[in-house]
């Protein structure tokens, strides 16, 4: 990060649609921060159990230890003695308090890497990561690439009839679209039809 705050203790979120590399650069920065001998904690919440219970996972595989919490109390709760860097994934699965909870360690002097959904599948902003975004004092938005233009992917499209917001899967449910492509069937996309031109 560049023009740190003096005092240490700050906010960073990596958001982004699905498949973005959102996990893969948190534990990017972490790999950091243990290179520099800095004292890191990582929490994710329990609903999160798609590759591993006790770890965060991007989905390439890459992977650190992690505390499974129910609330984002329990963050503040389980924090050990002289950590320096505390580290949350999937923040839009967190109550509202993760805003206070993030606040409160940044003020401490603790710097703070949150990363989640900034839309869910509809395109609207997720749980809490507005207020995360607005009060941060750095921000990253990654992107995907749309699975049917190949196109800059901002979107999380979901594939199946589920209507509830939160539904905790991969790639068997959802893919990555651009604003153009989101929410067009597969066999309307552009990619596709050129598959089917060529093996016809």
């Amino acid at each position: 990060m560049f023009n740190t705050p003096k005092k240490g203790g700050w906010i960073e979120v990596i958001c982004g649609s699905m498949f973005s590399g959102k996990t893969e650069e948190l534990l990017r920065r972490l790999r950091c921060a243990q290179i520099a001998r800095q004292k890191i904690q990582v929490f994710k919440p329990a609903i999160d159990n798609r590759y591993h219970k006790k770890r965060v996972v991007s989905h390439d595989q890459r992977n650190l230890p992690a505390l499974i919490v129910l609330s984002a109390d329990a963050i503040e709760d389980a924090l050990e003695p002289q950590v320096e860097v505390v580290a949350i994934d999937e923040a839009q699965f967190f109550d509202e308090n993760i805003i206070n909870v993030c606040q409160s360690l940044a003020d401490k002097g603790i710097r703070v890497i949150v990363a989640g959904l900034d839309q869910d599948f509809r395109g609207e902003p997720f749980g809490p990561m507005p207020q995360l975004l607005a009060i941060a004092e750095f921000v990253t938005k990654n992107h995907a690439i749309c699975i049917c233009c190949g196109g800059m992917a901002s979107k999380t499209n979901r594939l199946t009839k589920s209507v509830a917001q939160i539904e905790v899967g991969t790639n068997n449910i959802y893919d990555a679209r651009c604003r153009h492509c989101f929410n067009m069937p597969v066999d309307s996309c552009p990619l596709s039809q050129q598959k089917t031109a060529k093996t016809a």
